[in-house]
């Protein structure tokens, strides 16, 4: 996915003054024909490739924290020292170079990589104490991620994920951006090639777990049968909410949130075509710009008064308005749908909307089947402690359905977030080996809009203070959202590196 930038700076192979780096420092170049990011730690110089390995983002701006660098568009992590990728959604590590000081000239050599299961992460507890079976229920963000992260951790037992998408793992949030849109093709979607994790000895299970008990550690599998378990860990996600309107059952009426959901609204998606979509969602505006760039006539039906309002406030919320409205897109906000037709959306005041194509995005919930059969603790999601672990020992929920104490917040949140469900999945692997590490990251996503991408750090479900630095019209801005003068979230236009700033500021308290 990550494309070779145009290479620029020095050659770092043929050496450089030693002073022109400061400790903390970092100088972008090249070796071999390859950007290179050469960094100082202390009196020690390293090196490793410029170019995310997460759809490219060039490292050379992002943010440096100790001995690790941050990407200024997805906020992934990386090891100077090694090049590994510390944090999601970054899977893979960037190539590591080799620095030679001769005298008061610093060197980049050789390029080392590696593979990306490599087992790096240090094991943090006696390999003795580790369960001898995994299983993850569900293959999204949150469950891959997990797998991944137990092999990365040097974990040689069985792992086994249990999931009824088939193709899954995939890239979901591109489902409803570029590759909706037509400018990704399908070969970017897979998070992994086909035979990746039967390389990795990781077993991947299709079908629906019908039935778990947590007494005798099992689980059923349609189709499949039982399969037992020393550990697990439920990563079931969410599912779209579905409206009880009539004509909803409709061929041309869709909701979005698996990979044939995508190709089936692609398929649908001519040129020239009327489609309504119903719900002002993240996910229903995403979509709304993916059909707009395949130049379909789109409305838009929801009952706010401003798009977006609840999650980025009113200011960011017209924003988001205007900017579709000048793409072509028709808004009827505060109404609601009373009936689909054939070729028609009947709206609650009699309005009619001709509609060749529906798409429903109304939010999602998360799926909660299982953990309500085992009891567990439960509050809007299962309830999990600092560690991801459950109310029942040795049971870890991640992503969409987990709970969790958030410290920045100083409340229990449950966020639906990509980033954040592959950074739970990884915490929840380690804590299954027993590394009794607190999930503290701050949140992160990211949601794109033609040629607008907001980032957006923290968590505020209610604020008493918006603070607004900058101009939408320039594309320049900054939206803090306080309660009792402390940030809880931010909201940013095109200002990268105080979005990577203020989720360090948040780290640290």
């Amino acid at each position: 996915m990550a494309e070779q930038p145009e290479l620029s700076g020095p050659d770092l192979a043929r050496g450089i003054d030693a002073t022109t780096v400061q400790p903390g420092g970092t100088l972008l170049g090249h070796a071999k024909g390859e950007a290179v990011l050469l960094a100082r730690l202390g009196d020690d110089f390293v090196a490793i490739a410029a170019t995310c390995t997460h759809y490219g983002g060039p490292l050379a701006e992002g943010v440096v924290d100790g001995d690790s660098v941050r990407c200024p568009w997805h906020h992934a992590c990386f090891s100077l020292r090694t090049g590994e990728a510390l944090r999601a959604p970054a899977l893979n590590p960037v190539a590591c170079w080799k620095v030679e000081r001769r005298g008061d000239t610093v060197c980049v050599t050789e390029k080392i990589e590696r593979d990306p299961l490599a087992p790096t992460y240090p094991a943090t507890v006696d390999r003795a104490l580790w369960p001898r079976d995994v299983v993850i229920v569900g293959a999204g963000a949150a469950g891959s991620a997990a797998a991944e992260m137990l092999r990365r951790c040097g974990y040689d037992r069985k792992i086994t994920m249990v999931d009824d998408d088939t193709g899954s793992p995939y890239d979901r949030p591109n489902l409803s951006k570029d590759y909706l849109a037509g400018n990704a093709p399908e070969e970017w979607i897979p998070l992994r090639p086909g035979d990746f994790f039967k390389q990795h000895d990781i077993n991947v299970v299709r079908g629906r777990v019908t039935r778990l008990d947590p007494g005798a550690q099992t689980l059923d599998v349609d189709g499949v049968g039982a399969l037992s378990y020393d550990a697990l860990l439920l990563a079931t996600g969410a599912e779209p909410v579905h409206l009880s309107i009539p004509g909803d059952d409709q061929p041309h009426v869709h909701y979005l949130r698996s990979l044939a959901d995508s190709r089936s609204i692609i398929a649908d998606a001519l040129p020239g075509k009327r489609a309504v979509v119903i719900g002002g969602s993240f996910i229903g505006l995403e979509v709304a710009a993916a059909l707009r760039a395949r130049e379909l006539e789109v409305h838009v039906v929801a009952p706010e008064k401003v798009p977006l309002e609840r999650v980025l406030g009113t200011y960011l919320g017209e924003f988001i308005r205007q900017l579709h409205e000048d793409r072509g897109v028709t808004f009827h906000l505060e109404h609601t749908v009373a009936k689909i037709e054939r070729t028609a959306v009947i709206l609650d005041d009699g309005d009619r909307l001709a509609a060749d194509l529906v798409v429903i995005g109304v939010g999602v919930r998360p799926r909660m089947q299982l953990a309500e059969q085992m009891c567990l603790a439960t509050d809007r999601g299962i309830s999990v402690n600092e560690h991801l672990e459950t109310s029942v020992p040795g049971i870890y929920a991640a992503g969409d359905i987990a709970r969790w104490p958030d410290p920045h917040s100083g409340e229990a949140i449950r966020v639906e977030h990509w980033v954040v469900a592959q950074r739970q999945g990884q915490t929840a692997a380690r804590n299954i080996l027993g590394a009794k590490e607190v999930f503290d990251q701050v949140p992160f996503f990211w949601s794109a809009h033609y040629d607008v991408s907001i980032r957006y750090v923290g968590h505020a479900e209610k604020w008493d203070d918006v603070q607004v630095d900058g101009d939408t019209e320039k594309r320049d801005v900054a939206v803090r959202y306080l309660r009792g003068g402390k940030l809880l979230a931010l909201a940013t236009l095109f200002r990268d590196r105080e979005s990577l700033e203020a989720e360090l500021e948040m780290e640290r308290g």
